[in-house]
């Protein structure tokens, strides 16, 4: 796939309705973003299709196998749906609702839908390059969510805002703000968001 390369400074907002819609062998899927991550922690956007993270949502519309992406590390969350039941190697997972499952991009992965079909975010990280990790938090008006560097903000459910400074926008549903050391984006409302974190090892 490649990418759509969009800005990844702090503080600036990628719409999800901006990315193209294109076709993958379960469903629909639109990249959020992808690239390398610099030394001090900057979201460094990829060149062509050389990168070592990608951030994706994609539909599971149908069962069947996943591709293998060998060298890689890949964490899912489903973000609609009830349940998700992944074969990974030959054991059963059951993923249900806002719980991430990472696995390895090497293992032989199908998937069934016992309860119709989801939507899911999909991080995959370039194993032993960098090292990716998806938390769910719930959003609230009185305490503020920072977004650091090297992390990238995904809103699943609910209304939101993101503060910087003393300016204030709108976070729509399943847009993405990338995080920054100074002036880190403040984000209060209701509902559920991913903070995707990417470190060096």
């Amino acid at each position: 796939m490649t990418t759509s390369n969009p800005a990844l400074t702090a503080g600036t907002m990628v719409h999800l309705a901006d990315s193209t819609k294109r076709k993958w062998a379960h469903g629909d899927v639109r990249e959020i973003a992808a690239g390398k991550l610099g030394p001090d922690a900057d979201l460094l956007p990829a060149e062509g299709n050389s990168w070592d993270w990608r951030l994706s949502i994609a539909s599971i519309e149908r069962s069947g196998e996943f591709t293998p992406y060998e060298g890689f590390d890949r964490t899912l969350t489903v973000i609609v749906g009830e349940l998700l039941e992944l074969t990974i190697d030959g054991t059963v997972q059951a993923v249900e609702g806002l719980r991430p499952l990472k696995f390895s991009g090497n293992s032989t992965v199908s998937a069934a839908l016992p309860t119709g079909e989801v939507l899911a975010l999909n991080l995959i990280t370039r194993t032993g390059v960098l090292r990716g990790n998806v938390r769910i938090v719930e959003l609230s008006k009185k305490r503020e969510q920072h977004l650091f560097g090297g992390q990238l903000g995904v809103l699943l459910q609910g209304k939101a805002t993101v503060l910087r400074e003393e300016t204030e926008a709108p976070f729509e549903l399943r847009d993405t703000m990338i995080g920054g050391e100074e002036d880190s984006p403040r984000i209060s409302g209701r509902g559920f968001m991913a903070v995707v974190s990417l470190d060096l090892p």
